[in-house]
């Protein structure tokens, strides 16, 4: 069986719903950061008081801010990690919009985990309350080390939408950890390293474990997870998910 009939196998009931009214599809962005030991990530399960995949443990991410695309970049991506982003791209957007997606994806990873990671004595800061903690340890906002695994669309006929980018990025990428972000009002709880292995065996969205799946078979290719590696692509085709490489 294919990842793409996998994924399309695994989707539940309330999955499979499509009797929504057409909403807007929005960029969003994840960060599974990575402990090549065991291999481990960092995991949280998201608060049932959440009416979107409530009590599902998930990667930190979220939808992309306009104000993403303003935050200063002190390290650019790899080059290869820019080129697959750009590819398959909405019309009128580009590598600003990749740039966006990065600094979502650091951004959400800082306000629900506390985990900051970002280039130390950074000549450009990044400003704004949403990045007070980075400017206040001298972080700039660095995307050289994160590496794009895989992209992913909600079907159509749910209540929302995402265009979803994942990347992956080393452990030893943290720069520093802040125990004061996380609070009782958080959106995820119960963060912490959990085994790959043991994640899958977790109260996981259908796409969370198929982005696992991948990435134990690009991990048995090579840890290294070279950034001009191929990027599988899911989208919904009429009945069933689709798989292509970007």
């Amino acid at each position: 069986m294919t990842t793409a009939e996998e994924l399309t196998k695994r989707l539940s009931a309330a999955d499979r719903d499509r009797s929504h009214a057409p909403v807007k599809v929005r960029d969003a962005a994840s960060l599974i950061i990575l402990d090549r030991e065991g291999p481990s990530v960092l995991m949280g399960r998201r608060s049932m008081k959440h009416a979107f995949m409530p009590g599902l443990f998930v990667f930190p991410g979220g939808r992309v801010d306009p104000a993403d695309a303003r935050v200063p970049v002190a390290t650019d991506y790899v080059p290869a990690t820019l080129d697959k982003l750009t590819t398959k791209m909405k019309a009128g957007q580009g590598e600003a919009r990749a740039r966006a997606l990065g600094i979502a994806a650091l951004r959400e990873t800082y306000e629900e985990t506390g985990v900051l990671i970002g280039k130390k004595d950074a000549d450009r800061l990044p400003q704004g309350p949403l990045w007070d903690a980075f400017a206040a340890r001298g972080l700039g906002v660095d995307l050289s080390p994160l590496r794009f695994v895989l992209r992913a669309v909600t079907p159509p006929g749910r209540p929302r939408r995402f265009d979803t980018r994942f990347f992956v990025v080393d452990r030893s990428a943290i720069a520093d950890i802040d125990p004061d972000r996380v609070g009782e009002d958080a959106e995820l709880e119960e963060i912490a390293w959990v085994s790959i292995a043991e994640a899958k065996t977790m109260k996981l969205p259908p796409i969370t474990l198929t982005v696992l799946d991948e990435l134990l078979l690009k991990l048995a290719e090579t840890h290294e997870l070279p950034a001009d590696g191929d990027v599988p692509y899911y989208r919904w085709q009429r009945t069933h998910f689709t798989r292509v490489t970007l």
